[in-house]
């Protein structure tokens, strides 16, 4: 595969979309690890009961 792009997505059981502190960090490390290999992150998007969030939307990344 030769993917320019990806964006995460993963749920939160508990129902609240908000991204936690490790979901932040998480994403960082994913986004400087793909960066060398030529590989954006366009979004990490959380799905909970109560919504939906997203990590860009949120200014998070």
């Amino acid at each position: 595969l030769s993917a320019s792009a990806i964006i995460l997505v993963h749920n939160h059981p508990s129902g609240d979309p908000t991204p936690s502190r490790a979901d932040i960090e998480m994403t960082k490390q994913i986004i400087e690890t793909a960066k060398p290999l030529g590989i954006g992150v366009h979004d990490h998007i959380i799905i909970g009961r109560k919504g939906n969030a997203s990590m860009k939307g949120l200014l998070l990344i």
